[in-house]
């Protein structure tokens, strides 16, 4: 799994607070990406692509095996920025029950690290594709 661990959307705003401008969390996001965890080529299939985000992503809910009702994320992607997205959300979501992962508010999330301002509108609307695949997926598992 993701080596990163932030537990809640304070934690994930509190790290990005630290970085002073856009250039500096657009390097984290990518380092983030470059730390997501390999995807296995067969979970990359069309049931698991994010087909609203411009970019090639795939990604997979499963069961925690080591905690009951929980989720565990898997994902890829063919771009940096929108990888590193989509690694702050697996480990954002990575350990919740599917009704915590539903209850998250992104939007206060992406507000807080002006993401909406700094990613073009096409992107924007992919990373949100993105998220809801995610809630859909792990409502499924519910």
């Amino acid at each position: 799994m993701l080596t990163v661990n932030n537990d809640s959307i304070d934690d994930i705003i509190g790290d990005f607070e630290y970085l002073d401008d856009w250039e500096q969390r657009y390097q984290y996001l990518t380092e983030l990406g470059e730390a997501l965890d390999d995807m296995p080529e067969a979970e990359k299939t069309d049931a698991t692509r994010v087909k609203a985000c411009m970019s090639k992503v795939w990604v997979k809910a499963f069961p925690d095996p080591d905690r009951f009702g929980k989720v565990f994320f898997q994902g890829d992607c063919d771009t940096a920025i929108i990888k590193g997205l989509l690694a702050l959300l697996i480990s954002l979501f990575n350990g919740k029950s599917p009704q915590q992962i539903a209850e998250m508010d992104i939007d206060a999330l992406f507000d807080s690290i002006a993401l909406a301002e700094n990613l073009s509108p096409t992107r924007h609307v992919g990373v949100y594709g993105i998220v809801a695949k995610m809630k859909e997926q792990a409502q499924a598992l519910a």
